[in-house]
Order: structure tokens, then C-alpha cells, then sequence
């Protein structure tokens, strides 16, 4: 068995090696995604594979959406090329019950991955410039948010950004200014910007990066001062915080090879340039919770219908945080 779309239309297959199938149409799925966007996702490894794609699998296996998830991956592009492109964005998803035993399922709601790189510019602005887009989410870890180094000064790459513009953006910082301002330029339309890393404020914490960055294009004269006003207005720019308790560690042998066992194809994990450790599949413990701060100024998915997910105010989500740790 292959775990693709062609694949997946196995279904006596799936259902002999006790694997759950999305309820929908995934090629359908993606060109409604394609056509009217609502959600893209900065950060395409494991814990965005194996919980964050799960809550769109549920809206969708239940009817309540019907676009997927854009993956925009910041950092290392081995993962859209080596896990992404050979699947159709599909992942096995592995849930390690406490009595030992698993369960399977294929998470589909993935309707394609791209590299958040110059070359890749002209697919995230089609997705940021359309109306239809309510929520970019983040799971890119905490240093994806830093602009300097440990003496406190601006990265190198920081200042190249800074000083080139939206046009020719590395940083993903960079990239998701860049990507507002696409959406300036394209009517000033809201949105909100939802970090869901595993960092204390971390909403915050994207904020101040992206507004450095903006407000530098400004100081240097490369985007107007309206910009900086439309970002800096949470009614139309928001970064709502969140607290995110999920488990999901690298790819464990022992799955692995319970995979191949029951039929599967091409299920090794590989090591890519930037020793990121990412297979086919996910595995990972049930237990999991998100506590979101609702504030979406564009609407948003129905997320608390997905299992573990809670919409609540920004002193719930610090509350619920200091009872984690």
C-alpha cells in the first residue's frame, strides 16, 4: 500500500491493516483550498502533521469545512520535497494508546506544502491576497521568532531583510511581513496571526518580530507608513496568544517496521540536509490540548470542535499555560 491519493483509493487495503481514511474527497478538498483559501500554516514538521492538520481532518470529516491547510515550510525545504511532494501532503498518523496498542490514520487535510522562499514568493501570495483567508498559524519553534543573536545583536540575515524589502525576504520573519504586506496591497483585508509554538506569550512574541521588521522597511522608506498602521491594528492584523500541550517525537523504529509489516510502501524515515529527523508517518501519544485566544477579525475554522481545542480569552490562555508548567 502507498499512502498518496491514488493509494488511498485501496480501501479494502487500508481497512484490513485497521487504518481510519479521510471521509472526503482529498483532490476535491484541494481545489477548493486552491480557489478560496482559509488557512496556511508556517511550519511543516511533526507537531503541525500530527495535531494541528487533525483538527481540519475532523471539520472536514464532519462537514463543517471545506478547504484544507496550506504548509508553508520556513526552514527546511527537504521536508515539502521528501515527505510532502511524494504523498500529496498526506500523513499516517500513529496514536500510541497507554494498553500498547495504536491507531491509525491517514491525515488528509493537507492541501499542499510549499517553501516559504523567494522562489516560492508567488504561491504565498495567492494565498494571502485572497479575502477568504482568516488564519496564519505558526509551529516554526521559538527561535523562529528571533532576529539576533545571543549578544542581542540583529542577525545578518535580519539586516539583508531589513534593508532589501518585501521583495527579496529570507528571515521567516521576513517572509510572513512580506506576506502581510501582500495582503496591504491587495485591499488591507483582516486576518489573524495565530502562533501555536510551545513558548511562554508567544503571540506577543510574533508580533514583535514581524513589527521590527515592518516598521524597519518603513524607517528606509521601502513600504508606506499605512502599512505599519495596518499591521499595528489588531481589529485588522491579530496575534492571538495560545498554549499547545502535545508529544510528538521523532519517528520510532518499532512503527516503522509494524508499517512495512502490514503492507505499506516506503515508510523509512529520512535525514534531511538540515538533520531534521521526519518520516511518512507521525507517531505520537493521544493526549493533547490547545487553548487559543479567540480573536479572529476575518472568522475562523470551527476549532473547538476538533478534539483538545479550547476558545477562550487571553487570561485564560496565560492561566492555562502557568498550570502546564
Amino acid at each position: 500500500m502507498k499512502l498518496s491519493y491514488q493509494g488511498i483509493q485501496d480501501k479494502q487495503g487500508y481497512a484490513a491493516a485497521q487504518v481510519a481514511l479521510p471521509q472526503y474527497d482529498w483532490a476535491k478538498m484541494a481545489e477548493k483550498t486552491a480557489e478560496k483559501p482559509v488557512w496556511v500554516h508556517f511550519g511543516a514538521g511533526n507537531i503541525f502533521r500530527g495535531f494541528i492538520a487533525g483538527l481540519q481532518q475532523r471539520l472536514l470529516n464532519a462537514g463543517l469545512a471545506e478547504s484544507g491547510i496550506v504548509a508553508a515550510e520556513t526552514f527546511d525545504y527537504d521536508i515539502i520535497d521528501k515527505i510532502y511532494v511524494p504523498h500529496d501532503s498526506m500523513t499516517l498518523m500513529v496514536s500510541l494508546k497507554a494498553d500498547g496498542s495504536t491507531q491509525k490514520e491517514v491525515i488528509a487535510s493537507i492541501a499542499k506544502g510549499i517553501k516559504a522562499n523567494c522562489a516560492d514568493e508567488a504561491q504565498r501570495t495567492d494565498v494571502f491576497t485572497a479575502p477568504s483567508l482568516q488564519m496564519a498559524s505558526f509551529t516554526i519553534t521559538e527561535k523562529g521568532y528571533a532576529l539576533r543573536n545571543m549578544k542581542g545583536e540583529l542577525m545578518p540575515v535580519v539586516v539583508s531583510d531589513m534593508e532589501n524589502g518585501p521583495k527579496q525576504v529570507h528571515h521567516a520573519m521576513a517572509v510572513v511581513a512580506a506576506m502581510l504586506y501582500a495582503r496591504y496591497q491587495a485591499g488591507a483585508m483582516p486576518i489573524a496571526m495565530v502562533s501555536m509554538d510551545n513558548c511562554s506569550h508567544n503571540g506577543e512574541k510574533l508580533r514583535a518580530s514581524v513589527m521590527e521588521i515592518v516598521a524597519a522597511w518603513v524607517k528606509n522608506g521601502l513600504v508606506p507608513a499605512d502599512f505599519e498602521a495596518y499591521v499595528n491594528d489588531e481589529a485588522r492584523v491579530s496575534f492571538p496568544w495560545s498554549m499547545i500541550d502535545k508529544i510528538t517525537p521523532r519517528p520510532a523504529e518499532i512503527i516503522e517496521k509494524q508499517l512495512m509489516d502490514a503492507g505499506f510502501e516506503d515508510m523509512q524515515p529520512v535525514i534531511t540536509s538540515r538533520n531534521t529527523y521526519i518520516a511518512p508517518f507521525v507517531n505520537a501519544e493521544v493526549p493533547q490540548y490547545l487553548v487559543v485566544e479567540d480573536r479572529f477579525p476575518n472568522g475562523r475554522p470551527a476549532l473547538e470542535k476538533g478534539f483538545g481545542v479550547y476558545m477562550a480569552d487571553r487570561n485564560t490562555v496565560n492561566l492555562s499555560e502557568r498550570m502546564k508548567v
